[in-house]
């Protein structure tokens, strides 16, 4: 199987590799050095205003390799469901670490122009401020839902009739677990607002844990394995309560199946 995403069939999942005794006693500090090289370099292109789609997808990409150089097991399933698209579409996950938002646009934006809801915070950080800034992602505060909603519904709408599809995290924050009564309906919401199709996405990323000082950027642990999975594209139908439910099973059936 190829080890580019992009050329890969509807699975990617690259041999697991043997890492350097490094990376095999110190994983974590191996992968964050290897993190803050390519951060560094990130923003220095952002500033120059040069960080487009291309160069996004291909530091996010180095992202994902890394962790796979210190010996984690990668697994992303239904990568044919984003290419047969035919519109932008929501996309909305679990949200367990800091992984899946620096490995989500190695998957999607070669496929589709994506963006991303994210929290005000990440636009004021050293260095990601001009990684993240350049994206053209929707910024919310976390602390007013009803702003928060009225923001995403007239950026998002916006952002989806340019051609921009949205990555959408309905969890009130982090966790390893998931708890269905959390995931609310913001991504649905704005599904239904702009026409345009809900797709549902799985993720085991507890392999990047939540840090005690800094929630970010916790331990690795490669004995974890990495899971990525996209369901099918659902319509929305009324107020898209159904598909809001049906991606809440599809979320819950992946989790179990890969707890087993």
């Amino acid at each position: 199987m190829s080890d580019s995403i992009a050329e890969c069939g509807d699975v990617y999942q690259p041999e697991l590799r043997s890492p350097s005794w490094i990376g095999r006693v110190f994983p974590s500090l191996s992968f964050y050095q290897m993190f803050v090289a390519n951060v560094i370099r990130s923003s220095r292109i952002a500033r120059r205003g040069q960080y487009d789609g291309e160069t996004w997808a291909r530091s996010s990409f180095k992202v994902l390799t890394d962790l796979q150089s210190i010996g984690a097991s990668v697994r992303i399933e239904g990568l044919d469901q984003i290419r047969k698209l035919e519109t932008p579409c929501v996309f909305v996950a679990n949200h367990m670490s800091t992984l899946e938002t620096m490995v989500l646009p190695a998957i999607i934006q070669p496929i589709r122009p994506v963006t991303f809801v994210v929290k005000k915070s990440l636009l004021e950080y050293p260095f990601f401020k001009h990684i993240v800034g350049s994206r053209n992602p929707i910024a919310v505060s976390r602390e007013n839902a009803r702003e928060d909603l009225k923001t995403v519904t007239k950026l998002g709408v916006e952002r989806l009739r340019d051609g921009i599809s949205i990555v959408v995290f309905p969890q009130t924050t982090r966790s390893t677990s998931f708890d269905a009564k959390k995931f609310n309906s913001i991504g649905v919401k704005l599904a239904a607002k702009a026409k345009v199709p809900l797709m549902p996405v799985a993720l085991r990323t507890d392999a990047w844990g939540n840090g005690n000082l800094v929630k970010d950027f916790g331990p690795v642990d490669t004995s974890l394995p990495v899971r990525f999975a996209f369901g099918s594209p659902l319509p929305i139908i009324e107020r898209g309560a159904e598909q809001h439910q049906q991606a809440i099973e599809f979320i819950e059936s992946k989790l179990r199946s890969w707890s087993s």
